[in-house]
């Protein structure tokens, strides 16, 4: 489970934009001003990495202005630097709404409650949120679409969710 200290991955750095020392930043929220109002953002190891004091959208990120960044050098010198913040600076999601890092350490149970695994990461191919799962019993993870159908019960506050395993669907013989 999550922790109020688990920090949580919002932003890259792009590098620098134009020639004042301005940094554009990639953003992971929904609304890339977001990241404004989170204060500074961190490093992975929690130390200060970038502080915004001004910014502008630009498609999936920001360009603006931040305390640790005076030239095009230095924000150029930044890029790929992955920031993040504290989970407790996100607001709450409405009811039956999720944030993804919050499933991950949830038990997978299937419809008899026999638990299957733990959800050990979060991934996105492209179309939809999967659910990497750690099998209770070892081996290989798998993979658990994120829908109503296939995990139509998570349980936070328990610490586990309802897994329904997709039918294996063989080849069909010809016409």
């Amino acid at each position: 489970m999550t922790t109020d200290n688990t920090l949580i991955l919002v932003a890259q750095i792009a590098g620098g934009f134009g020639v004042k020392g301005e940094v554009r930043v990639t953003a992971y929220t929904a609304d890339p001003m977001a990241l404004m109002s989170y204060g500074p953002l961190l490093r992975a190891d929690g130390s200060v990495g970038l502080t915004l004091i001004s910014a502008r959208p630009e498609k999936a990120a920001v360009v603006g202005r931040a305390k640790e960044i005076t030239t095009k050098e230095q924000a150029d010198a930044l890029r790929g630097l992955k920031l993040h913040i504290r989970r407790d600076r996100l607001p709450e999601p409405d009811e039956d709404e999720f944030y993804l890092t919050d499933l991950v350490g949830l038990e997978a149970r299937d419809p008899e409650g026999v638990v299957l695994g733990t959800v050990k990461s979060v991934q996105n191919f492209g179309a939809d949120d999967m659910l990497e799962i750690a099998p209770a019993a070892g081996g290989p993870t798998w993979y658990l679409p994120f829908t109503k159908a296939a995990a139509p019960e998570v349980h936070l506050a328990d610490g586990w969710l309802l897994a329904v395993r997709p039918v294996e669907v063989g080849e069909r013989e010809p016409d």
